[in-house]
């Protein structure tokens, strides 16, 4: 959990500024959750790994004794929302398009792009299974990544039925799917030699290990029409009714995908598994080259909803990860250069106590132009006053002596030019404006 400087705060409004705009423009509403959630509302939808990497918070008051933990603070926004929808259905739409930006919590190990605290920025459609709801998302996430500078990425697409499909295809019985999966989720971290050392301490044979990563030593781009990627996938399903259906889910949604700006970015991964156990169909991440792991992902969780409310509500979301995005775009220099401006556009000086009501209403005059104005609080030298704002970027410095307070002017001083010029004080305003202009 960290502290945030003023730089540190305007790089996240500007990366949270476009991504807002983008989902906007595909017509998703805004939606805000509480921090803490009920702890039983959180427990059991993330998989074991998960409710380990829950933080909990103890009983209050006369309950603290026990030691039990009855709250918790929100893991990810997804649940939260299927408690939303569940609790106010009544008052949403059918189809019900949100987006949230807000912080989440999980007590996890930190690493590069990896906090205890951080933002996730999700977008989520319900009430539809059409594929036009998965192509519609990448399309949405493809816009952002574009509209922030990302010229290299890409979005990873599978399907839990094929990821199912193939590791009942591999000899991997049901009850260590769970666990599989888990492993798979780490393969872009760990390689496959670290997966399958995993995979052999949960109990999975050595053969059907062999099979299972055999599978995925191709990672194909899924083009639009027939791949031969997923014939080749189609073929290790065999008969298995739901890995063919899940297949043919992928190509109509990759179809849809086709007809927007992210058809190029899209790449079929069977080994893609998405750690989290409410997912039920189609699920992405999207990856650049020079991060372990991902900037974002999501996927379809059509019987989360019907956990709260015990109505089915199909549903599918994608979650971009603001703090591996802000440390991508720090170390390749993708913000632009306004973001590191100073905290004001004017600096008013004060010679003496005596001044500060000149100060004050001079500086109450520039901000009526739209100024961004300090006023320097300590009759310090001039001297110091002058090197204060040349040291915070502020351009200009208003300087008020005796002989302007008395003439109801005010003397400019320009830091990038060393020049200086008097104006009236309800003029001066106006002239700053104006050569801030002509900088740019």
């Amino acid at each position: 959990m960290r502290d945030f400087l003023p730089e540190d705060v305007r790089r996240r409004e500007y990366v949270i500024g476009i991504i807002k705009r983008v989902y906007e423009r595909y017509g998703f509403e805004p939606l805000e959750t509480p921090a803490v959630e009920n702890l039983e509302t959180l427990l059991g939808k993330y998989g074991d790994e998960g409710n380990r990497l829950i933080f909990k918070i103890l009983k209050r008051g006369e309950h603290e004794a026990t030691g039990q933990a009855d709250l918790a603070l929100r893991y990810d926004l997804t649940v939260p929302l299927a408690r939303v929808v569940a609790q106010h259905q009544a008052k949403l739409p059918r189809l019900f398009k949100r987006y949230q930006i807000q912080p989440v919590w999980r007590a996890d190990r930190p690493a590069r792009g990896r906090f205890r605290e951080f933002y996730q920025c999700d977008v989520d459609s319900l009430g539809s299974t059409s594929p036009v709801v998965e192509a519609e998302l990448c399309a949405a996430v493809a816009d952002a990544m574009i509209e922030l500078g990302f010229g290299d990425f890409v979005i990873r697409i599978n399907h839990r039925d094929l990821l199912t499909a193939l590791l009942c295809a591999a000899g991997i019985d049901a009850p260590l799917h769970a666990v599989t999966l888990v492993a798979l989720d780490k393969l872009d971290k760990v390689g496959p030699e670290g997966v399958a050392a995993e995979l052999a301490e949960r109990g999975v044979a050595a053969d059907a290990r062999t099979r299972l990563l055999s599978f995925f030593g191709v990672r194909a781009d899924l083009q639009v029409g027939p791949d031969k990627d997923l014939e080749r996938l189609e073929g290790l399903v065999g008969s298995d009714v739901s890995g063919r259906d899940a297949c043919a889910n992928l190509r109509a949604i990759v179809s849809l995908i086709a007809k927007t700006r992210a058809a190029s970015r899209i790449r079929l991964d069977p080994s893609l598994a998405r750690g989290l156990s409410y997912y039920t169909g189609a699920i992405m991440e999207v990856n650049v080259a020079d991060l372990a792991g991902s900037l974002g992902g999501g996927g379809r969780y059509d019987n989360l909803v019907g956990m709260f409310s015990g109505q089915e509500i199909p549903a599918c979301g994608f979650s971009l990860g603001l703090e591996r995005i802000l440390v991508v775009m720090s170390e390749r220099g993708m913000f632009p250069p306004f973001l590191a401006r100073s905290p004001a556009d004017v600096l008013v000086a004060m010679f003496d106590a005596s001044g500060a009501a000149s100060a004050m209403r001079v500086a109450d005059q520039l901000r009526a132009s739209g100024l961004r104005v300090v006023v320097y609080p300590d009759a310090d030298k001039i001297g110091k006053q002058i090197k204060y704002a040349d040291g915070q970027r502020i351009p200009f410095v208003a300087l008020l002596g005796d002989e302007e307070i008395k003439a109801g002017t005010v003397t400019v001083k320009d830091l990038a030019t060393q020049t200086q010029q008097t104006y009236g004080q309800s003029a001066a305003g106006a002239a700053i404006v104006e050569a801030l202009k002509r900088r740019g």
